[in-house]
Protein backbone atom coordinates (compact mmCIF):
# COMPACT_ATOMS: atom_id res chain seq x y z
CA UNK A 1 0.00 0.00 0.00
CA UNK A 2 1.42 3.71 -1.25
CA UNK A 3 1.80 5.90 1.49
CA UNK A 4 -0.85 8.39 -0.38
CA UNK A 5 -3.80 5.66 -0.19
CA UNK A 6 -3.22 5.11 3.66
CA UNK A 7 -5.88 6.27 6.12
CA UNK A 8 -5.48 9.50 7.79
CA UNK A 9 -4.91 7.52 11.07
CA UNK A 10 -2.68 4.76 9.51
CA UNK A 11 -0.21 7.39 8.12
CA UNK A 12 -0.38 8.68 11.63
CA UNK A 13 0.80 5.57 12.50
CA UNK A 14 3.17 5.32 10.00
CA UNK A 15 4.86 8.82 11.11
CA UNK A 16 4.83 7.67 14.81
CA UNK A 17 6.70 4.43 14.09
CA UNK A 18 9.08 6.51 12.33
CA UNK A 19 9.90 8.96 14.51
CA UNK A 20 10.42 5.87 16.99
CA UNK A 21 12.88 4.29 14.72
CA UNK A 22 16.05 5.59 16.97
CA UNK A 23 14.81 3.66 20.28
CA UNK A 24 14.23 0.43 18.03
CA UNK A 25 17.32 0.85 16.40
CA UNK A 26 19.02 1.24 19.84
CA UNK A 27 17.25 -1.69 20.97
CA UNK A 28 17.90 -3.99 18.11
CA UNK A 29 21.53 -4.58 19.13
CA UNK A 30 22.50 -7.48 21.10
CA UNK A 31 25.26 -5.73 23.33
CA UNK A 32 22.72 -2.92 23.53
CA UNK A 33 20.10 -5.38 25.41
CA UNK A 34 22.82 -6.93 27.51
CA UNK A 35 23.39 -3.45 29.15
CA UNK A 36 19.69 -3.14 29.75
CA UNK A 37 19.71 -6.10 31.56
CA UNK A 38 22.97 -5.87 33.78
CA UNK A 39 21.35 -1.89 34.22
CA UNK A 40 18.16 -3.71 35.10
CA UNK A 41 19.64 -6.63 37.37
CA UNK A 42 18.12 -6.60 40.66
CA UNK A 43 21.53 -6.03 42.57
CA UNK A 44 23.05 -4.06 39.90
CA UNK A 45 21.21 -1.04 39.62
CA UNK A 46 24.10 1.46 38.99
CA UNK A 47 27.31 0.73 37.10
CA UNK A 48 30.39 1.98 36.03
CA UNK A 49 31.71 1.88 32.60
CA UNK A 50 34.51 -0.20 34.07
CA UNK A 51 32.47 -2.49 35.42
CA UNK A 52 30.05 -3.11 32.59
CA UNK A 53 33.61 -3.28 30.51
CA UNK A 54 34.13 -6.53 33.24
CA UNK A 55 30.59 -8.09 32.92
CA UNK A 56 30.51 -7.49 28.76
CA UNK A 57 33.74 -8.76 27.97
CA UNK A 58 33.86 -5.56 25.38
CA UNK A 59 36.25 -2.94 24.90
CA UNK A 60 35.87 0.42 27.37
CA UNK A 61 35.60 2.26 23.73
CA UNK A 62 32.84 -0.32 22.93
CA UNK A 63 30.90 -0.06 25.78
CA UNK A 64 30.61 3.83 26.01
CA UNK A 65 29.68 3.97 22.74
CA UNK A 66 26.25 1.68 23.35
CA UNK A 67 26.15 3.75 26.38
CA UNK A 68 26.01 6.42 24.53
CA UNK A 69 23.10 5.23 22.49
CA UNK A 70 21.27 4.32 24.69
CA UNK A 71 21.55 7.47 26.17
CA UNK A 72 20.76 9.21 23.40
CA UNK A 73 17.09 7.86 23.24
CA UNK A 74 16.32 7.90 27.23
CA UNK A 75 16.66 4.70 28.56
CA UNK A 76 19.66 4.91 30.62
CA UNK A 77 21.84 8.25 32.16
CA UNK A 78 24.81 8.27 34.41
CA UNK A 79 25.24 10.41 37.79
CA UNK A 80 28.69 11.71 38.29
CA UNK A 81 30.42 10.93 41.73
CA UNK A 82 34.22 12.18 41.65
CA UNK A 83 35.99 11.03 38.21
CA UNK A 84 33.09 7.86 37.94
CA UNK A 85 29.97 7.78 36.04
CA UNK A 86 27.82 5.80 37.20
CA UNK A 87 24.96 4.26 34.77
CA UNK A 88 20.99 3.63 35.60
CA UNK A 89 17.83 2.94 33.77
CA UNK A 90 15.73 5.59 32.81
CA UNK A 91 13.28 3.42 31.01
CA UNK A 92 10.04 5.51 31.79
CA UNK A 93 9.82 8.17 28.94
CA UNK A 94 11.20 5.69 26.27
CA UNK A 95 8.53 3.74 27.03
CA UNK A 96 5.71 5.89 26.89
CA UNK A 97 6.92 6.85 23.43
CA UNK A 98 6.80 2.97 22.43
CA UNK A 99 3.49 2.43 24.36
CA UNK A 100 1.77 5.36 22.30
CA UNK A 101 3.12 4.05 18.92
CA UNK A 102 2.08 0.59 19.90
CA UNK A 103 -1.38 2.18 20.31
CA UNK A 104 -1.61 4.16 16.97
CA UNK A 105 -0.58 0.93 15.48
CA UNK A 106 -3.56 -0.68 16.48
CA UNK A 107 -6.10 2.09 15.81
CA UNK A 108 -4.41 1.76 12.22
CA UNK A 109 -5.11 -1.86 12.38
CA UNK A 110 -8.73 -1.44 13.75
CA UNK A 111 -9.42 0.80 10.62
CA UNK A 112 -8.08 -1.85 8.38
CA UNK A 113 -10.50 -4.45 9.60
CA UNK A 114 -13.13 -1.95 9.54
Amino acid sequence: MEAEELEPRQSEALQEFISNLDILNALADEKRQRLIILLGSRYQRELTVSELVDRMSLSQPAVSHHLKVLKDVGLIDFKQTGLKRFYFLTPDKTLNRLEHLIKMIREGEKLKED
